[in-house]
């Protein structure tokens, strides 16, 4: 049978998890054989850099950049993506058109010396790319030696066998896809460690004006996922920028309203503001733009400028 969808996707496994499990909600809804489809792998900057963190060699379009220009070019027709990778400004004519019901979006840790970072040996290292995640370690045990732990769920994994930190921190989301559930010793609460926006979100971009594909999305398009990412995505972009500071933020939808929980807090963990709104689901993007603006009012405008 002739290729109906090429689907572009990183070569990790988690996101070749991804990619097929897009695949498989895509041949439900439409009754189509797995022979339409072709999966297309594409390396991106963000793999193929791992000796310095992400914020350091060009932020989170390293993970899109060339999965995108293979878009753009006709060469596959969706990517997809981890929504938490996207960033905020896509390139022009394309668009963030469908996202598949939303995973759990707790962080799990992954202990070695102890199942929970609060049962952690005093100074003990513990291993995270992530400047949310670094920062929020801080913010828990300012005494831990939180060290860069980049690479793919198994390559973190294997670092630890390796004795190169006491524990790391996983997307709990990216494990569950990946059948790994079983090596977390912790979940970690929402309100204590709460997740990066778009955390455990499959997000799927097309090119712009691409009907046919976007008929074909509609039916597997999860519309509380798309309000949720659309809030804590107005929130990120309205603070992101060029600065580095770490942001957190999740909206959660119960009955037609939304309620947001957005929090920046200082890459050493020791300054930190929170804010709380709700309201309806189909003012997503409104609540998350005016978080933005309260946090960034209670931070002021040095806050930001710290830490570049």
């Amino acid at each position: 049978m002739q290729t109906i969808l090429r689907i572009g996707t990183r070569g990790s496994p988690l996101a070749l998890a991804q990619a097929q499990e897009t695949q498989a909600r895509l041949m439900a809804a439409h009754g189509m054989p797995a022979e339409a489809f072709e999966i297309v792998v594409i390396s991106t900057s963000g793999d193929r850099i791992q000796d310095r963190p992400l914020s350091e060699a060009g932020g989170k379009g390293l993970f899109t950049k060339e999965i995108e220009e293979a878009l753009l070019a006709g060469r596959i027709d969706i990517a997809v993506h981890s929504s938490k990778d996207m960033p905020t400004q896509l390139p022009d004519g394309l668009e963030l058109s469908a996202f598949l019901p939303r995973e759990d979006a707790r962080d799990a840790f992954v202990g070695r010396a102890a199942k929970t970072i609060a049962d952690l040996p005093q100074g003990a290292k513990v291993g995270s790319s992530s400047l949310r995640r670094q920062a929020l370690i801080r913010r828990m045990r300012p005494d831990l030696d939180v060290v860069m732990f980049r690479g793919n769920v198994q390559t973190r994994l294997r670092k630890l066998d390796e004795g190169v930190a006491a524990g790391t921190i996983l997307a709990y989301a990216g494990l569950k896809r990946l059948g790994l559930e079983h090596v977390l010793t912790d979940l970690i609460p929402l309100d204590i460690f709460p997740p990066a926006p778009g955390q455990g979100a499959i997000g799927i971009e097309t090119r712009i004006g691409d009907s046919d594909v976007e008929k074909m999305l509609v039916a597997i398009h999860d519309v509380p996922t798309g309000q949720a990412l659309a809030c804590e995505r107005a929130f990120l972009a309205a603070l992101d920028g060029s600065c580095r500071t770490p942001i957190a933020g999740y909206a959660a939808i119960v009955a037609g309203m939304l309620s947001f929980a957005g929090l920046i807090i200082s890459p050493d963990g020791t300054q930190s503001h929170a804010v709380e709104l709700q309201g309806p689901a189909q003012d997503a993007a409104r609540i998350g733009a005016e978080s933005a603006r309260t946090v960034r009012a209670r931070a002021g405008e040095k806050f930001f400028d710290g830490w570049l």
